[in-house]
């Protein structure tokens, strides 16, 4: 009796053991980290913008969380900065998912030692995942293209933003204007904007601002309508794109990004995201035209 209980008790765990592994596997797929952590350095996200433009500059990464944590089964966390290593400071080093300004991201996460991959980006209201740097001046001012600059007093974006500064280069460049030895920049657009409006008559002055910029600036007051004028558009670079980190395993990483493509065929997610074809692969062509007024 005790040798059939014994040949019994083996071949059920025979038939248990398989179902256990299999349900383990299946756990693992949904739940080998036991959260994500969504780290967002969009300039136009709520957080890190302002209500000054009605509709624009107010994307809610709140419910992009609370989509992906459903869509990947696993509690998301969303943490809003727009430096990496201050946002890892707070995640305490954890960062699966980075939606940002491509140059900036990659820029940090070389800073940081933080292996991140750029896998979609995200498009604007207009379809347009890129943008461009734009060269303004105090409206009054007797500049009328680039090759005017030649002895003016330039103010550039940081390294780490593109469209201010490795295009705002090429731009002048193109147009036959040497850039000065060492270059001035400043981090915020408003900055820039605010000081060659305030150098007065007597110094001529220029600087580059972000196109997506261009609206909050009149938005939030920052400048009156009609302060600045656009002399030149540079050529046009990535805007916002999604990295994975590659700490993640690549099923998980397949995972966020077939979630994240399914966001294009949701209304109230792109509204949320103010997106018009919701993250993509391919970036479209930008069209060239100035978001200020009067232009």
């Amino acid at each position: 009796m005790k040798t059939c209980l014994t040949a019994c008790a083996i071949v059920l765990c025979a038939l248990i053991l398989p179902l256990t592994a299999r349900g383990e596997e299946k756990t693992s797929a949904t739940s080998s980290h036991g959260s994500l952590t969504l780290v967002v350095m969009d300039p136009l996200a709520a957080p890190l913008s302002c209500p000054c433009v009605k509709g624009y500059a107010q994307r809610d990464y709140e419910q992009l969380a609370k989509y992906l944590g459903a869509q990947l089964n696993v509690p998301v966390k969303v943490v809003f900065n727009e430096s990496l290593k201050t946002a890892l400071k707070e995640t305490k080093g954890q960062a699966d998912i980075v939606i940002g300004k491509r140059s900036v991201v990659l820029a940090d996460a070389k800073k940081t030692g933080h292996q991140l991959k750029p896998i979609l980006a995200l498009s604007g209201k207009d379809g347009q995942t890129v943008m461009t740097g734009l060269f303004v001046v105090p409206a009054a001012d007797p500049a009328v293209t680039v090759a005017d600059l030649k002895t003016y007093r330039i103010i550039f974006g940081p390294a780490d933003a593109d469209e201010k500064h490795s295009a705002a280069l090429g731009l002048l460049k193109l147009h036959g204007v040497a850039p000065p030895k060492e270059l001035e920049t400043c981090e915020a657009c408003s900055d820039g904007a605010t000081t060659i409006l305030e150098l007065g008559a007597s110094v001529r002055g220029a600087t580059v601002i972000s196109s997506y910029a261009a609206p909050l600036l009149e938005g939030c007051g920052t400048i009156k309508k009609g302060d600045l004028r656009v002399l030149g558009t540079t050529a046009t670079v990535p805007f916002v794109v999604a990295f994975v980190s590659e700490k993640l395993p690549a099923p998980r990483q397949a995972a966020v990004n077939a979630a994240l493509l399914k966001v294009g065929a949701l209304p109230e997610l792109r509204e949320a995201l103010e997106t018009k074809l919701g993250f993509v692969s391919e970036p479209a062509p930008a069209e060239k035209k100035s978001p200020l007024s009067g232009q």
